[in-house]
């Protein structure tokens, strides 16, 4: 039987499968680290104990201000979102970022470029476009675009980083696959029902677009550097025998 076959999906999702730990051996550690948490937040801390370290931990400008590395890698540990409840909406955003972008990107960066390359990638996007969207934050505020209650707002999870995972990705597919797949990535952040206060976007939205977008310039600046050494390796012949 063709192993490409339909009937063949199995054994190769099976494979897939028993390979991961030896092909993505820190997704996997990263992965279980987040289930973990979630569930000793949401399973056995109480209800007050684990909102008040859900706020300790976001990444609103008065926690920046106040103590930014705490908030900045905490917010990476704790997943925001929902694990059992399959029927609801919340559950599609599991899958998408979770799923999609720590399980499945992250861990084809981590077997494509190493660990440190597909960390650099996950905090590239974590903190950086956490980062720029304060900006964003502060200029809204100067502007009366958003309300002053934004400071405190709760923002913590993995949302941003996966995302940039799900667009540095960009370059595993076919050519054929990769403007659809762009147009997934910026458009399901865009599909929930986030509020414009303003000219902008809710500022989780802009969080997820401009984290979208460093994910496609890591993509980019990956692919440049590959066509460099392609080129550099198919002169070199020429250049030790003239």
């Amino acid at each position: 039987m063709n192993a490409r076959s339909p009937r063949g999906l199995p054994a190769r999702l099976l494979r897939a499968v028993l390979r991961y730990p030896r092909r993505s051996p820190l997704t996997l550690c990263y992965v279980a680290l987040l289930v973990l948490g979630h569930v000793w937040v949401d399973g056995f801390l109480s209800a007050d104990r684990a909102d008040a370290l859900r706020a300790y931990i976001s990444t609103n400008l008065d926690n920046l201000h106040d103590h930014p590395l705490t908030a900045l890698f905490g917010s990476a540990l704790l997943y925001d979102g929902t694990l059992t409840d399959i029927a609801s909406t919340g559950f599609v955003g599991t899958l998408i970022t979770l799923g999609l972008g720590i399980c499945c990107c992250l861990a084809w960066a981590e077997h494509r470029y190493g660990k440190l390359r597909a960390t650099a990638v996950l905090l590239g996007g974590h903190i950086g476009a956490t980062l720029i969207t304060a900006v964003v934050i502060l200029v809204a505020l100067r502007h009366g675009w958003y309300p002053e209650s934004v400071r405190q707002d709760s923002d913590y999870g993995i949302s941003y980083g996966a995302q940039t995972c799900l667009a540095f990705a960009t370059l595993a597919l076919p050519r054929w696959a990769r403007l659809p797949w762009a147009a997934f990535v910026l458009a399901w952040p865009l599909s929930g029902d986030g509020e414009w206060p303003g000219p902008l976007p809710d500022f989780t939205t802009v969080g997820h677009l401009l984290s979208a977008a460093l994910g496609f310039a890591l993509a980019g600046a990956a692919a440049a550097l590959a066509s460099r050494r392609r080129r550099a390796d198919a002169l070199a012949p020429a250049d030790a025998h003239p």
